[in-house]
């Protein structure tokens, strides 16, 4: 693991995620991958369209760039769900 890099902080009801923000972290730190997280204050683990959404987009940019999306996680109180593990990406 080359590091950590915290992209927004949300609000109650949501935070936004920019792919350039993302990626341009990613080309800094010359990764060739990258696991994208955030977490559920509600619990709930199932992921939202949106995060689907956000996912496919930050997939597809890093195809462009060479730099694999390796998985996206949703962290709660109650455990955690990983895109990978349930075929999602």
């Amino acid at each position: 693991m080359l590091g950590i890099f915290e992209v927004s902080k949300g609000g109650i009801s949501g935070a936004s995620a920019d792919v350039r923000i993302d990626f341009a972290a990613a080309l800094k730190a010359n990764a060739t991958g990258i696991i994208l997280a955030h977490n559920h204050p509600s619990g709930q683990l199932a992921p939202s369209d949106a995060d689907k959404y956000i996912t496919e987009n930050m997939r597809k940019a890093g195809e462009l760039l060479n730099i694999r999306v390796l998985d996206h996680l949703i962290v709660s109180a109650e455990g955690f769900c990983s895109f990978t593990d349930e075929c999602l990406m």
